[in-house]
């Protein structure tokens, strides 16, 4: 399935805005989408986001939209400050290790857990604030859970 010409330029558009000035709600990025000449709806925004995987992140006190490139890597926080800052709890159901966050934070973590290089990791499904963490088995669920606890500090 393709993406038709005005989705894709859209969504171009859409992470150019987000790298280069600092938004911090879908009303803003609907005002300067409407600037550049998309009619858009809050849902289309929306989707869009979800899409093209920009998540809202705290740079200097002030939460904004960025894309997955610019939280990860080696100027990004790393997946242990991501759990401290937004992890409200880490437990295991079955071989699932479910983490669940703020409203909206759930992506974030998600994201950076996709491109971890952590092997007991078969996939995982984001919500709004909930994560769901794959694993092979209940016993390596278990064991993901206690390290991604450790690695974040406060929970328990």
């Amino acid at each position: 399935m393709h993406m038709n010409p005005s989705k894709e330029q859209r969504q171009r558009a859409i992470a150019e805005l987000i790298r280069n000035a600092p938004l911090s709600s879908q009303e803003e990025l609907a005002e300067r989408l409407s600037e550049l000449g998309f009619a858009v709806t809050q849902a289309t925004i929306s989707r869009d986001i979800e899409q093209i995987g920009a998540v809202k992140v705290r740079r200097s006190g002030q939460l904004s939209y960025a894309l997955p490139d610019q939280v990860q890597g080696p100027a990004g926080p790393a997946l242990s400050a991501l759990l401290r800052e937004y992890a409200r709890s880490i437990e295991t159901a079955a071989n699932l290790v479910v983490i669940k966050t703020p409203p909206g934070s759930a992506h974030l973590i998600g994201v950076a857990l996709d491109q971890s290089d952590i092997a007991e990791i078969v996939g995982t499904i984001c919500g709004d604030d909930t994560i769901f963490v794959a694993c092979g088995s209940t016993d390596i669920a278990a064991d993901l859970a206690t390290k991604l606890r450790s690695g974040s500090g406060r929970l328990q």
